[in-house]
């Protein structure tokens, strides 16, 4: 399988966990983490149903990646995430040692990558994430204002 296939292959999943996240009232945010074309760690946002500020998609695919591999460090990872990650998760990926990030659409508010913030480019950084954006980006930019443009409708 071409690599191009396989950044699409794993970004469906993500997509299809990021509309988990939409049934239960959450943010549609999922994310994927793989080594060797195999899933390591998977999670959808889930801030409001776990009570935790911190569950956002990422950081639940990176702990479970982390137990799988009984190491906090994998360098031969790939994120694959439906939406550009905030600050919290990109520092996630640099504590983790994430080889290389692949998120959908970006996010003007709260992204941290390239949108208000280049959380991974701050020269002071030990470890060098490698960046690809805009897979299936209009497929996640679609699920992201269909839900909030739902709950306006339904405030």
């Amino acid at each position: 399988m071409s690599e191009i296939l396989q950044h699409e292959f794993w970004m469906r999943r993500a997509l299809e966990l990021a509309r988990t996240a939409q049934t239960y009232g959450e943010v549609p945010v999922g994310a994927v983490v793989v080594q060797d074309n195999q899933m390591i760690g998977e999670g959808c946002n889930g801030p409001i149903g776990r009570t935790d500020p911190t569950a956002h998609a990422e950081m639940i695919a990176i702990r479970q990646a982390a137990r799988t591999l009984k190491n906090y460090r994998m360098p031969d990872a790939t994120l694959y995430v439906s939406v550009e990650p905030c600050t919290m998760c990109a520092g996630a990926l640099v504590h983790a040692r994430i080889k290389t990030l692949v998120f959908a659409c970006t996010e003007p508010r709260a992204g941290a990558v390239v949108s208000s913030a280049q959380v991974l480019d701050n020269p002071g950084l030990n470890h060098k994430v490698e960046v690809l954006q805009g897979l299936m980006a209009d497929e996640s930019s679609i699920l992201l204002r269909s839900f909030f443009t739902s709950r306006r409708e339904n405030r």
